[in-house]
């Protein structure tokens, strides 16, 4: 091919940018497993100002809604927009188009990266608006056979269940377009601006439901608004300003459907469309099966679902997140043993503070839940329900930790199918796992049945990878997993112990609840980081030395 001198001068100035990363002295697995936990720390910062402003949200929704049939039905209308976004991998774009875009800039090809996201943008943005037109339109046939059968749910339920999601349906567009202005901002290091996205989204929820906006009184219609204005302003608007500031735009010529990115892109994402693991549907799965118990009990679950998922958010998302772009780097430039190094850390750290969440949650969860949700429309019962509902669902702490970290791994190969498959193939014992669940622990049994599957699908991918891949970033983990699992029952134990001496196993009022939650986690912590270290924990040594040295 014959090159002018613009073009050979493009190709001399892109091998010597090759050349130059080549010869430096790359970071070590130190300095790398430094940066990453800046990240990390970063990441869960943004995490953390989230799940706070979602305890919020939570505390408005149990307060205006409560544990009524008008709260499950909030709950069902995110079914079928929850499925849409599985369906276009939504929560998979910045995964599926950071591995190709950090190519691009690890061969100091800007131009070619921005191409490639102009490829890969625009037909995905046709498609989801494509298909949430069609979801609107299906919408009321989807919700009479997800909840009609059997008479799970009333008839003006349904009715109001298929109004809800119409309204909240629009919002998909802005999660799965934002998703890809995240990725330009997750490969180029840039975390900030991403991790605001939930913040501004349930302040929008928060805002809604305050504002009570809906006919005659009460209603859920103010939180549906409030969903789909914060998923406009932080999932989109905000991601297209972050990712212009990166340097990038967005051409709306001609579309390149055979740029090789948007093959890439396809080839990758497809396995996320077209196989529903466990880790996206376990939401939906326990939702359609509470269906058929009391008034009430979605909402319970799925509260109990959205507290577990705060630690779940700050411990296995913040490092999972933090990780990914660096470790898609890695493997762009070949350095696979620092990639196994960086893994295995990252991991082995969010097991052991996963571990210290699970012991928190079992020991305080009814205090704590009557504390923060028992006001307004929400009673006594749903505290109960809640309660027991978030005991279950936190033995999952840690498979989630191992499940975000390695997950990632193997997306930095690019090998999408491994895990999905790995979650697909899950789902199939899953659904009698949550039927036998209910049966014989109703709502609760749902969250045991969760946790034993998301668990199950944990292990897998440890399986996986250690034969597809060296066991190298594998090394220590076991030793940490029942460290962790040990030093958690008991610090557990101790804690729920010191919580119910205040508040005689019964349920307290406010201040009693308060100060039960406050000792016993103070309990908990103490005996879990102790007892770590009498196990021989090196990530509690670790711990306990910095906390030495301030």
């Amino acid at each position: 091919m014959n090159c002018g001198p613009r073009s050979r001068a493009a190709v001399n100035e892109i091998a010597a940018r090759r050349r130059e990363r080549m010869t430096s002295p790359a970071p070590g697995a130190s300095g790398m497993g430094r940066r990453i936990a800046r990240a990390a720390w970063m990441v869960s910062a943004g995490i953390l100002l989230s799940r706070l402003l979602g305890f919020a949200r939570n505390v408005v929704l149990a307060n205006r809604l409560g544990d009524t049939p008008l709260a499950d039905a909030y709950e069902a209308a995110f079914i079928i927009p929850d499925f849409l976004n599985y369906l276009l991998a939504g929560g998979f774009l910045a995964i599926t188009f950071i591995p190709i875009l950090s190519r691009y800039l690890a061969q100091g090809d800007e131009k070619g990266g921005e191409r490639a996201f102009n490829a890969v943008f625009w037909p995905i943005l046709a498609a989801v608006i494509l298909l949430t037109i069609a979801a609107v339109a299906a919408a009321g046939w989807i919700v009479e056979l997800a909840f009609g059968s059997g008479d799970r749910l009333a008839p003006d339920q349904l009715r109001e269940v298929t109004r809800l999601t119409r309204m909240v349906l629009p919002a998909q567009v802005c999660f799965v377009a934002g998703g890809l202005f995240m990725a330009v901002q997750y490969a180029r290091g840039r975390f900030l601006i991403p991790t605001l996205a939930p913040v501004i989204y349930n302040l929008g929820i928060i805002i809604g439901g305050w504002a009570g906006i809906g006919p005659g009184g009460t209603s859920a219609d103010g939180f549906i608004l409030g969903a789909v204005g914060g998923a406009l302003a932080g999932n989109l608007a905000l991601q297209w300003w972050g990712a212009r500031r990166t340097g990038l735009r967005v051409t709306a010529g001609p579309w390149d459907m055979r740029h090789p990115a948007l093959r890439e892109y396809l080839i990758m994402a497809v396995p996320l469309m077209i196989g529903q693991s466990i880790v996206v549907l376990d939401e939906s799965l326990g939702k359609v099966v509470a269906a058929s118990a009391a008034d009430g009990s979605i909402f319970a679950l799925n509260l109990a679902r959205r507290v577990n998922m705060a630690p779940v958010g700050m411990i296995a998302q913040a490092a999972g997140v933090a990780a990914y772009p660096y470790l898609a780097r890695l493997v762009a430039e070949g350095r696979r043993k620092e990639l196994s190094q960086s893994l295995g850390s990252t991991m082995r750290t969010a097991v052991f503070i996963g571990g210290a969440a699970t012991a928190a949650t079992v020991a305080v969860s009814q205090p704590a839940v009557r504390v923060f949700f028992q006001h307004g429309e929400f009673s006594s019962a749903g505290t109960i329900l809640t309660a027991a509902a978030l005991i279950g669902y936190s033995l999952s702490i840690p498979a989630w930790v191992v499940h975000q970290v390695l997950a990632r791994g193997f997306y930095s190969y690019r090998q999408m199918w491994v895990p999905v498959l790995a979650g697909t193939a899950w789902m199939v014992p899953a659904v009698p796992m949550f039927l036998i669940g209910f049966r014989m622990g109703g709502v609760a049994g749902i969250a045991v049945a969760s946790s034993a599957a998301i668990t199950g699908h944990a292990l897998t991918l440890v399986w996986l990878w250690r034969r597809r891949h060296s066991g190298e970033a594998l090394a220590g983990l076991a030793r940490t997993g029942w460290q962790t699992a040990t030093a958690a029952a008991i610090a557990a134990t101790a804690g729920w112990l010191a919580a119910s001496a205040l508040t005689g196993g019964r349920i307290p009022d406010f201040g009693t609840g308060a100060g039960a939650a406050a000792v016993g986690l103070a309990v908990t912590a103490a005996v879990y980081l102790i007892g770590a270290r009498l196990l021989g924990s090196r990530e509690a040594a670790a711990l306990l030395s910095r906390l030495r040295k301030r």
